[in-house]
Order: C-alpha cells, then structure tokens, then sequence
C-alpha cells in the first residue's frame, strides 16, 4: 500500500512537501498511484497540532489562526483528467487517541449568543469518547474526514474568489486569500490559494457525518491527476457542528480511488455527491433510537414572525435543546459543545408557511447511567 505518512510532532509548516492548506492547483503532488489502489494517509488535527492535551483556554491565545485546515497531500490520480467523476472509497478511518472540541468567538451557528472561548478535550480508545469537562457523557466512534476535496482549476481559482469578493462587498462572510499561516508559504500559491474554511464545487471542508468507513465520494475533476488530499479527522459530530467544531482529531485514513471517465462532463455534474452502502453508524446511533428533540420556527425573540428563514428556525431549535440541557444541569457552554458533538438539525417542513420548522434531535443514549 502507498502511503503518505507525517510526523505528529511536527507542525505542517516542518513537513511542507507532506501537504498545504490552500486550495491552488500549482501546489505539486505527494504521491501517485493507481486507479483501485488503497492509499494510506495520515493527517493532522484542524488546529495543526496546536492544541494538546491539557492546554486551557488561556492556552489558546496566540495559537496561529490561519492554518485550517492542513491537509495531507496531494495525490496524483494517473488517468483523471477534466470532466471525469472521480470516486473516493473510504477503505478505513482510524482516529488519534486525543481529541478536542472548541467555541471561538466570533464563529460558529450562534457566535452572537456565544461570545466566550470554551475548550473541551476527548480521550478517545477507538470506539467511544469521553471528556472530562463533560462527566457521564460517551460518545460513539463516527470517524469521518471533515476536509477532502481535490484542486480547482485556475479558472474556478478566479471564479470562486471573485464570487466570495462580491459577497463580502455586499455585506456577507467570507475569507479572501491570505498568505499568513499559508502551506507552501510565499508566493504565487500562498497569495491565491483558496482559504480550506468553506466548502465548494470541490468539495473541501463540507463536514458531511455520513462519509465514514465505507462511504463513497464522488467530486467533478478539474485538473490533470484531480489532486485529491485529506484532513481535519471528526471522532464525531452532529449535523450542523454548531460551534465551528466537532470532536477533532487527527486521523489515518486509506482511500481507494476509481475513475467514471467523462461522467461529470457528459451529465454536468458540477458538485460533489456521496454515498453509503450500509448503516454510516449503527442504526441506534445513525436514526438515533432513543432520542429527545426541540423544534424551531422563524418567530424572533420579540415575538415577530418572519417567513420561509430556515436559519432562523434552526437556531431557535439549537437555543430550545441548550435551555433543554440547562434545565438537565449543564452550563451553557458544556450545551453548545453537546449540540456541536452529537445534536442533528434536521427539517421537518420546508412548506407550512410562515412556520417552516427545524428539529434538533439529541440521543439520549450518550448519557451514561
């Protein structure tokens, strides 16, 4: 099996010919193999192993903030060109014995109510997690790569950063390129890379749970060889990772990697898809079984009704399950990382209008006695 193996010890900027952390496709490959070839890698944390066991929040101060997400390669696809649909088998994902879990102000779903750090770490033996800040809860293994994804072509490379330029100039959020904490450093790649913080057309940081083992992902190629790469390793997470992280983690994954030639081209698939063949978890963990949910609609804390705003309804869900756990004893903090870890926002009616309604579903399997 091919590998491309990474000293934990190190930071991405010590081993820059293992991986980067933009999106560019001048950045040269790692590794080349084969059509049906598992390949074995092994990736860093999403905070580029700032944050160990141990740390504080004090501790986080000063860490790099550009660095997300470092990725562990690129591979080099012989065979995929342009146009062809490239699929990722997820041969197996095996986690890091730590893991962490964080709120930083200024991000995630409900950053205006959060505005404290917040730093949770996870001691993970293979099938379940537990924390000491949070006693009597257990998490089950869910291992998934949060960020992989392949090069964009130049072309997208322009598009995709004038189209996110237009959106912060007519008020909204996104990162420009930016060079500081950039993976190759310098130059052309590290000042119009693409930031690795949202997804796009391929693929990227999409957070998507059900891509674990044995899940297939399927990305439109862009370039010769796709680059494909991998990192950002999830213990665990509920659907909408509410405050910007999940239980992260470093991971060794094995992908094996097969070809739809011309697919994407002759059906104009533009955006990525994936699937299962099986459960992605246990099905008592994956519908959940035993389970609690709240539900939320667009009705504002003053009591005005807004219309068809499904964020605002699923905000008002996550808000409903963290005073549902408050009334259960947790602080609200340790309630936000419960919500980020394991809680799924699901819609339950995109119709009824006004009251299109968003469900958070909490199992309750993860508390223990």
């Amino acid at each position: 099996m091919k590998s491309i193996t990474i000293d934990r010890s190190k930071r991405l900027k010590e081993e820059p010919g293992k991986g980067h952390n933009r999106w560019h496709p001048d950045i040269p490959p790692v590794l080349e193999v084969e059509p049906g070839e598992e390949t074995l890698l092994e990736t860093r944390d999403a905070s580029d192993c700032q944050i160990q066991p141990g740390m504080t929040v004090a501790d986080l101060v000063g860490l790099d903030a550009k660095v997300a997400h470092p990725l562990t390669g690129p591979v080099y696809v012989n065979g995929a060109e342009p146009g062809d649909l490239l699929e990722i088998e997820y041969v197996d994902i095996t986690p890091q014995p730590h893991g962490w879990t964080r709120n930083r102000p200024g991000a995630g779903f409900l950053r205006d109510y959060f505005q404290e750090p917040y730093l949770v770490h996870w001691e993970i033996d293979g099938d379940w997690a537990i924390s000491p800040q949070l006693p009597g809860v257990r998490i089950p293994n869910g291992s998934f790569m949060g960020t992989a994804g392949i090069a964009p072509s130049h072309a997208q490379l322009a598009q995709w950063t004038a189209r996110e330029a237009d959106l912060v100039r007519r008020g909204g959020i996104a990162f420009p390129p930016d060079p500081e904490d950039a993976v190759p450093p310098g130059g052309t790649i590290a000042n119009e890379g693409l930031r690795t913080l949202p997804p796009r057309e391929n693929c990227g940081n999409v957070d998507a749970k059900q891509l674990t083992t044995g899940s297939k992902l399927l990305i439109p190629v862009n370039v010769p060889g796709a680059l494909y790469s991998a990192g950002d390793g999830h213990f665990a997470q509920g659907d909408s990772e509410c405050c910007i992280t999940a239980i992260e983690m470093g991971a060794t994954a094995v992908v094996k990697f097969q070809l739809h030639k011309g697919v994407a081209e002759t059906r104009g698939i533009t955006f990525p898809r994936y699937s299962h063949p099986g459960y992605f978890l246990p099905p008592e963990w994956a519908a959940p079984r035993n389970f609690i949910a709240t539900m939320g609609m667009p009705i504002r804390a003053d009591g005005t009704q807004e219309g068809e705003d499904l964020t605002l309804a699923a905000r008002n869900a996550l808000l409903n399950m963290i005073d549902l756990l408050q009334e259960r004893g947790w602080t609200r903090e340790q309630a936000y990382v419960i919500c980020s870890v394991t809680v799924d926002l699901r819609i339950s009616n995109a119709v009824d209008l006004p009251n299109v309604t968003v469900s958070a579903f909490l199992p309750e399997d993860i508390f223990q006695g």
